[in-house]
C-alpha cells in the first residue's frame, strides 16, 4: 500500500539524513528521486522534510555536532517509546538519545543495538511518518547489516517483538523480520564483502523505476557507486549508492510486490 496513514508498532515508519550540507543534499535527492526540501524548521534544529508530491517521505537534519557521522536512520514505529527503552536497556542495548517529546508531533528515541548498529524508535502523535511508501522515490525496504546476526535474533525479538525468519540465499543465510507474518525488514550477516572499518547499520533502500539509470543518475550528480546495479532472483535489481558527501544508501528495482516499508 503506497499511501500510509499510521504503521503497526514495531515497523520501519520513517528515515532521515544527517547531512553536513543540508542544502545541497537537497538539491541532490531532488535530482536523484523529485524530492522537494521544506524549508529548515528553527523550532526543531533546523530540521526539513523531504517530500514527494507534497507527502513527506524521509527527513534532512544538520549535523549537531562535530563528531556525528553523515548518516540515513531507520526509526521504527513504537506505542511507546518509554517503554520500548526499558526493553532496549533490558536487551543489552544502548541508549543514545532518550526518549523526547518532538512537539505536537510524536516522541523519540535512538539506541543502538548489542553490537553498535544505531536505530530509532518513533512514537506518533500528529505526525505518523513517511505518508508514501513502496513506489518510486519512497522507502522500500530497511536491512540491518551486521557481524553478530545470532544476537540480534535475541535483541530485535525482545525489543519489538519481531517474529524471524531465515532463508538460504547461496552461501549467505538472510533473515527475514516479521511483524505478525507480514516481513517488515531484513538482515544480512556482514562478510568478507564488507570492508573492516565499515560498522553495523541499518541500510536503507528506495524504490526506484530502474537500478542502471538511478546509479547513472546519481553519479552525475555528484555522487557515486558503490554496488553496482545486481540481480537478485525472482526479486529484482539493487544498487548500493554514496551522495556527494560520502553518506551510503542503496536503491531497489522491484520485479515483485513490495513487501517492506
Amino acid at each position: 500500500m503506497p499511501e500510509r496513514s499510521s504503521y503497526e508498532p514495531g515497523t520501519p515508519s520513517w528515515v532521515d539524513l544527517a547531512s553536513a550540507d543540508p542544502d545541497a543534499s537537497a538539491e541532490f535527492y531532488g535530482g536523484l528521486f523529485g524530492w522537494e526540501a521544506t524549508p529548515p524548521n528553527e523550532e526543531f534544529g533546523g530540521y526539513r522534510q523531504f517530500q514527494l508530491r507534497g507527502k513527506p517521505v524521509a527527513g534532512l537534519a544538520p549535523l549537531m555536532n562535530p563528531g556525528q557521522p553523515a548518516v540515513w536512520s531507520t526509526y521504527f514505529a513504537t506505542n511507546s517509546a518509554d517503554e520500548t527503552t526499558k526493553r532496549v536497556d533490558d536487551a543489552g542495548g544502548e541508549i543514545m538519545f532518550a526518549p523526547s517529546d518532538v512537539g505536537d508531533l510524536g516522541r523519540m528515541a535512538i539506541f543502538s543495538d548489542i553490537a553498535g548498529a544505531p536505530f530509532g524508535v518513533w512514537e506518533p502523535k500528529e505526525f505518523a511518518g513517511a505518508a508514501v511508501v513502496n513506489e518510486p522515490g519512497t522507502l522500500s525496504w530497511n536491512e540491518l547489516a551486521t557481524r553478530h546476526p545470532d544476537d540480534a535474533k535475541h535483541f530485535y525479538p525482545a525489543v519489538f517483538g519481531w517474529n524471524v525468519e531465515d532463508t538460504e540465499m547461496g552461501p549467505m543465510t538472510y533473515t527475514l523480520w516479521k511483524v505478525g507474518d507480514q516481513m517488515i525488514a531484513g538482515m544480512t550477516p556482514m562478510g568478507e564483502g564488507f570492508p573492516s572499518d565499515v560498522p553495523p547499520h541499518w541500510a536503507v533502500y528506495f524504490a526506484v523505476e530502474d537500478a542502471d539509470a538511478a546509479a547513472e543518475k546519481a553519479t552525475s550528480l555528484g555522487g557515486s557507486v558503490t554496488v553496482p546495479p545486481t540481480a537478485i532472483p525472482n526479486m529484482g535489481r539493487f544498487a548500493v549508492l554514496s551522495d556527494p558527501h560520502s553518506t551510503f544508501f542503496s536503491v531497489f528495482e522491484s520485479t515483485s510486490p513490495p513487501q517492506g516499508a
